[in-house]
């Protein structure tokens, strides 16, 4: 496949949807956006699609909670198509808000609807939102969105950022899963620098305080991804770093001849899936 067809899912709020289209658009792929009321109407839209994209932003004004209501419609209305997307070896992405409807639709950790959700996304420890640059270190090789990824430099804008799982055995089966494939650092651990409790410092995953974690995640977790390594979301925006001009310190850089953003890789990624 030359050219994979990217399916940009928006709702009411959703306000990356231009930037991530324009994102995969930039690495090589297809991208169309519709709105869910559209997929609603005709489910089997879905199988014209190798990838789906849930984008930041506030769908439905975040008025229930981050993600509730467009994952709740996720849950009920297309379970049955996701599972055959996901069941064909398709790609699922969801960012900021988007991984947060992933995670409460069921569709990236799943669960039955009776259970207790395994892991969610909660209000920051801050108690604000946060909109800053943050560090990101890939820590797991799982994830398809990640392939050959070690570090990252990407905006987050969210309230509701802080990843908490139902119990520490969630989090340690994750771990151990490799399922925990992003997570904020410091510029030290980014560095390679010795660190407090790391043998060498390039593999470190200690404990960073804020701003480094902007939301208080447990084990600093930014991104997970699905058993298969296929369906993954992310609090950080890749979409925001396409470009060197988009880099806060890009007239600063050592690197003239730079001419893409940290966040480009993890959309190209996504189409080299199915070249």
């Amino acid at each position: 496949m030359a050219q994979p067809r990217v399916l940009i899912l928006r709702a009411p709020g959703t306000n990356c949807d231009v930037e991530t289209a324009y994102a995969f658009e930039r690495a090589g792929a297809r991208a169309e956006r519709l709105h869910v009321n559209q997929v609603l109407a005709e489910p089997g839209r879905l199988s014209d699609f190798q990838i789906l994209c849930l984008p930041g932003g506030f769908s439905y004004g975040d008025d229930v909670a981050a993600g509730r209501i467009l994952g709740n419609q996720l849950r009920h209305h297309l379970a049955a198509r996701i599972a055959e997307f996901k069941a064909d070896g398709k790609l699922i992405l969801g960012i900021c808000n988007g991984f947060q409807i992933l995670i409460k639709s069921g569709v990236l950790l799943e669960h039955a609807p009776a259970e207790t959700a395994p892991a969610t996304l909660t209000w920051n420890d801050s108690g604000k939102f946060e909109a800053r640059w943050v560090h990101l270190k890939v820590t797991s090789s799982k994830s398809i969105f990640f392939s050959g990824i070690e570090s990252m430099y990407l905006p987050v804008a969210h309230a509701e950022g802080k990843f908490v799982t139902r119990d520490p055995e969630v989090l340690a089966s994750l771990e151990r899963n490799g399922q925990l494939v992003l997570r904020y650092t410091s510029t030290a651990q980014n560095d390679g620098a010795k660190v407090p409790g790391s043998a060498s410092g390039t593999t470190s995953i200690d404990k960073v305080a804020y701003p480094e974690n902007p939301n208080g995640s447990l084990a600093d977790v930014a991104g997970i991804c699905d058993v298969s390594g296929r369906v993954c979301g992310l609090m950080p925006h890749p979409e925001r770093h396409v470009q060197r001009t988009q880099h806060p310190h890009w007239t600063r850089g050592d690197d003239p001849l730079e001419t893409v953003g940290d966040g480009l890789r993890v959309f190209r990624n996504a189409v080299r899936y199915f070249l």
